[in-house]
């Protein structure tokens, strides 16, 4: 006959198990890193899990949670319906997630530069700001991505630098009250771009002089435009209010290309960084295995400590 103490230690064990089951910890069990979360906060986009997870975006991000991950971007949320907005906006505060950036509606990268001081171009700009904070309520998004467009060739560099200035201290003054942060990113899609070095960035985020403008520091372009990553990182630091991800060459996850995240992402660390970053790259390999690889290379990125 089995012992009373016997069969309770049974029953216990059984319910625990039960209960792994029931609460998705069955797939932790037999994959350690399954639900563990990271050491830094990244930011995985729509579609970068969708060979695992299905094309509805709210699926992906249950997954991505389920992954370890406990931030989201998504730069074409301003495209998306208000009903979506909300509901995934419902999605992230229910699983404890963090919005990160979505783009400013202004044209495109290129197009409607402030550097022109153009007051339809403006106009245009400060529309995206006011129609962005309406998107950030539902989504509960704190941080909206700017680029302020091409160059003016026919100006001088200082005038259209006073222009890009001007415009964003009237966009902070849109996103200020509602606690949101403007993170003007220098890219180097294009040697046309009006915005494409950090302490360049950092003079506008001085002059400005706003908590709604910062840096949106995007390790991939600064590597591509500049390189020094950690140096350049230090001297903007007290303006970089964002960080992105991609490796170089290609722009995919971290180790498939020349720079040493893992060496980045310890420094990013050590600073004491507790902010969003942002993976706005692709997969290096396409279908589940892909997103495999991806999810191995973030862990392995990531074991810095």
């Amino acid at each position: 006959m089995m012992k009373r103490n016997e069969f309770l230690k049974k029953s216990l064990l059984l319910g625990v198990t039960a209960g792994f089951a029931n609460s998705g910890m069955a797939a932790m069990l037999n994959n350690p890193t399954a639900e563990k979360t990271f050491n830094l906060n990244y930011a995985p986009h729509a579609g970068m899990f969708e060979n695992h997870a299905g094309k509805d975006f709210i699926d992906q991000i249950k997954f991505m949670h389920d992954q370890g991950f406990r931030s989201i971007e998504d730069n074409g949320m301003m495209g998306r319906s208000p009903a979506d907005q909300t509901k995934i906006g419902e999605t992230l505060a229910r699983l404890g997630m963090t919005m990160g950036v979505f783009v400013v509606e202004k044209g495109g990268n290129s197009a409607n530069t402030l550097a022109a001081g153009k007051k339809e171009y403006i106009d245009i700009f400060l529309k995206g700001c006011t129609e962005a904070v309406n998107v950030a309520k539902r989504v509960n998004a704190k941080w909206v991505t700017i680029v302020p467009g091409d160059y003016e060739r026919n100006l001088q560099i200082g005038i259209q630098t006073g222009h890009v200035i001007e415009a964003l201290r009237r966009g902070a003054d849109i996103l200020a009250p509602h606690n949101i942060t403007m993170v003007l990113e220098p890219l180097s899609d294009s040697p046309n771009l009006f915005l494409q070095n950090a302490d360049q960035t950092h003079l506008i985020c001085k002059a400005v002089n706003s908590p709604a403008c910062k840096i949106l520091y995007d390790i991939y372009h600064m590597q591509r435009n500049e390189g020094h990553l950690i140096m350049t990182m230090d001297k903007c630091w007290d303006e970089i209010a964002y960080i992105q991800i991609g490796d170089n060459p290609g722009r995919k996850e971290p180790t498939t290309g020349e720079i040493n995240y893992k060496n980045v992402l310890k420094h990013i660390y050590n600073k004491g960084y507790k902010g969003v970053l942002g993976m706005e790259h692709g997969n290096s390999i396409k279908g589940k295995d892909g997103e495999l690889a991806l999810l191995k290379a973030y862990r392995e990125v990531d074991s810095f400590i």
